[in-house]
Order: C-alpha cells, then structure tokens, then sequence
C-alpha cells in the first residue's frame, strides 16, 4: 500500500514531452523535488484548467528544485494530439501510462473506466513520498496549494494551517 514516508513508486514509461515521445523515469529526477500529477483524460473539460495551471507555474516550482510530471492513461499520441492543439505552452513531460501499472501503483486508477482519479504527488529528492492528495473526476485541483506544500516541506519545520514563506513555525511547547 502507498504510505507518505515510503519510497515513491518507480516507473519508466512512454511520455509526450513539447512535442517529442520519449522515455520518462522517477530515476531522471534525483536530487530534485517531483510533484507528479494524475488527471483523467486527454480532451476533457476539467483538466485543461489544471494543466495550464502547472504549466504557468512551471517556473515557481523550478525556483524551489522542483519538476513537474503529468501523467493519465492515455496514449503519447494522444496526449501530442490534445496539447498540440489545445495546450501548446505545457514544456513538462506527461505520462502515458497505457498499461495502467503507474496509476495502479499510485493507487487512482478506475479499474472499471481505466482513467486516472485526480492525484498530486509530491516526492522529495530521494525518492521518497512526502504528500499525496486524491480527489474525485469532477473536482479541480489548487497549483498555489501544491506549490506552499512543496515550500512547506522543503523547511523541514512544524507548517501550521495556512502556513506561507516567511511566517511563523509551530513550536513545539
């Protein structure tokens, strides 16, 4: 079972990257933070508005040692169709886990739909994962919250609720 503090799931998989099919792996992102992100489907309604989220906070994350990594169980075809047309600003790699290994793996796959539950991930620079959060198909997620929670982690300190940079730390009394 997928538990925060394990290590993350490996994969090495099929992905669209800006244009081109390439091999993607967890092992190509040692020493740097991966917030790996599951949507359901290629040409839906919902994900797009993440997608181009991340896409337009690609340079924050890269500020604080962090990639993204998008992933579905669509083909690398597929994903070349949709984001050539419709997303042509997303530069980060997106899975395409046709097999269904790295979803099952993660935990979101629908074994009835084969799509992917929308589910962030966050591992740190040694592979080991930090946070997960998975959401029902209809639901959105929010690329500022995943962003303080990759901050948040990167301190190594108590965050309380609503923590932001530069605020206070619980101390422990």
């Amino acid at each position: 079972m997928l538990q925060v503090g394990s290590p993350a799931p490996l994969f090495d998989v099929e992905a669209y990257v800006a244009g081109e099919t390439k091999h993607i792996a967890l092992a190509d992102y040692k020493g740097k933070w991966v917030v790996l992100f599951f949507y359901p489907r290629d040409f839906t309604f919902v994900c797009p508005t993440e997608i181009k989220g991340f896409a337009a906070a690609e340079s924050a994350f890269a500020k604080l040692n962090a990639v993204i990594v998008g992933a579905s169980t669509d083909s690398a075809f597929s994903h070349g169709a949709w984001f050539e047309r419709d997303l042509p600003e997303v530069k980060f790699p997106v899975l395409a886990d046709t097999t269904h290994h790295v979803s099952r793996e993660y935990g979101v796959l629908l074994e009835d739909t084969g799509a992917a539950l929308r589910g962030t991930f966050i591992i740190d620079p040694d592979g080991i994962l930090r946070y997960t959060v998975v959401s029902d198909l209809n639901v959105g997620r929010s690329i500022d919250e995943t962003l303080r929670v990759v901050e948040a982690l990167q301190t190594g300190e108590l965050c309380g609720l609503g923590w932001k940079p530069g605020a206070d730390f619980v101390h422990k009394g």
